[in-house]
Formats: structure tokens, C-alpha cells, sequence
């Protein structure tokens, strides 16, 4: 299985912490070292880094690690193939555009017959299943939506509908962003933090890593950090339930209800 990291603020935040912890897992503390990703929104622009590499050994990822970009939106997936060759153009996030905007997905789990599912608009470059889902996925909601919906509830309703329905084909954990939204689909496991004042000290699980967020926050920072599996080890991170789809706007949480039975 892949895992996957998430994060929504309502400031402009950097990652380097979560990230540090996440990289080890990518051939260190765990299995994962078919490549890793990372997207970053800033503003309108979206930056991205890809590596076919393990991230505990990727030099690119050591230069993240330290780098603050800053974000209110990032999606990061560390790989353990399944489907499709290890290669750059597998590593998630992937990313399209739609209505002007960078639309990025990262996805954790297998999806037997997604690749029968007919395309119309957007083509995989990669060999994945999870790239192929999120062409579908971005195409029906094109289909829907010629323009952005002036009620971001019909989004949220329409989206949560399809990840329900690429739920069914097996494990689907998903995270999902315009730059604007963070959606999240658990099929069987995601946790979730939201880190606010007063803030404290939080340590990492997988490196020696310890880091009091009062000196690097302000009052008013709202962050919420989702992840396949808790990165630090003095915190209380809350699971979500098997089927939930939920929406994270400026670190909030902003809607969220169980899309579809969940698969096991």
C-alpha cells in the first residue's frame, strides 16, 4: 500500500515538518520506495516534484525537507507499486486543469477493472490504474460542470457521488485538490489532525524530529494535516470512518457525510 499526506491552512504554510517524517517511510522505516510526490499550491500556480526513487534516498526530497514553500493546499503520496512500472510518469500527484484551475490527485489502493471505464476527455499519461481513475474522475465532473457551480455544496455533492462509485471497484483512499478545496475519500484508513492555539510541541514517529509550533505559528493559523497513518507520536489524531468523504477549506473542515458502503 502507498500513504498519503494532506494539508489545508488558512495561511500560507510550509510542510517541511510532516514531510520529513513521511519521506522516511519511503524506504526506511517502511516499504514504500517506488517513488514519491509532492504538489503545492500557491496562489494560482501549482508547484510540483516528482521522483522514481525511494524518498528516504531521493536528493530531491532532502531539498524539501528543508525548503519552505509556502501553501494553504499541498498533496504529497509515497509509492508501493502495484499497478503500473515504477516510473516518473506513475509517481502521484497527478494533475490537469479544468476551468483554469491545477485539479491534483494522489490515490492509495488497488481498483480492478478502472481501466475499462471510458475516457473522454482526459488520457493517462502513466500506466497506474489510480491515473486512469483520476482522468475519470475529472472528466465526469467536466461533463457536469462546463463551468464552475456558483453552490460549492453541488461540488461536494457530485464528487463524493463519484469517488463512491470508484469506491466499489476496491481500496480507495484519495485526496483530491482545486487549490482552493481539499477532499478526502477514506476507503479504509485516513487520519486527520488540525493543529490551532494554543499550539504546543509535536514529534515525529519516524525521525528524531521535534518542533513547538508557538514559535512558528500565529494565533489566529488554523493547519489540518491528513495522512494514511499518524506522523507524530504526542498527538491526538482522529481516524476517519471507512466510507467518509470529507471537504477541508482554509484548515477547516467544512462538510463531510459516508459517500458509499465502504469496501474492507
Amino acid at each position: 500500500m502507498c500513504e498519503l499526506l494532506g494539508m489545508s491552512a488558512n495561511v500560507p504554510t510550509d510542510i517541511c515538518f510532516s514531510f520529513t517524517g513521511l519521506m522516511q517511510r519511503g524506504g526506511e522505516t517502511g516499504p514504500h520506495k517506488d517513488g514519491w510526490g509532492i504538489g503545492f499550491y500557491e496562489g494560482k500556480g501549482y508547484r510540483a516534484f516528482h521522483d522514481p526513487q525511494a524518498s528516504a534516498n531521493s536528493e530531491i526530497a532532502r531539498l524539501l525537507q528543508g525548503y519552505s514553500i509556502k501553501s494553504k493546499n499541498v498533496i504529497s503520496h509515497i509509492r508501493q507499486a502495484n499497478r503500473g512500472k515504477v516510473a516518473l510518469e506513475n509517481t502521484h500527484p497527478f494533475a490537469r486543469e479544468l476551468w483554469g484551475r491545477i485539479w491534483s490527485f494522489a490515490h492509495n489502493g488497488q481498483l480492478k477493472g478502472i481501466k475499462q471505464w471510458t475516457l473522454p476527455h482526459y488520457q493517462p499519461v502513466g500506466t497506474s490504474d489510480s491515473e486512469h481513475a483520476f482522468c475519470w474522475l475529472l472528466g465526469t465532473i467536466r461533463e457536469e460542470f462546463p463551468k464552475p457551480p456558483t453552490q460549492q455544496r453541488q461540488m461536494h455533492h457530485f464528487i463524493s457521488q463519484r469517488v463512491g462509485e470508484l469506491a466499489q471497484l476496491g481500496v480507495f483512499n484519495c485526496l483530491i485538490s482545486d487549490g482552493r478545496s481539499l477532499y478526502t475519500y477514506c476507503s479504509n484508513r485516513l487520519v486527520w489532525i488540525t493543529r490551532k492555539a494554543p499550539f504546543g510541541p509535536a514529534k515525529l514517529i519516524d525521525a528524531d524530529v521535534t518542533i513547538d509550533f508557538t514559535h512558528h505559528t500565529r494565533p489566529d493559523d488554523i493547519v489540518t494535516v491528513i495522512s494514511t497513518q499518524p506522523l507524530t507520536s504526542n498527538e491526538q489524531w482522529q481516524n476517519m470512518a471507512k466510507g467518509e468523504f470529507s471537504v477541508f477549506i482554509s484548515g477547516g473542515r467544512v462538510w463531510s457525510k459516508i459517500a458509499s458502503r465502504p469496501c474492507s
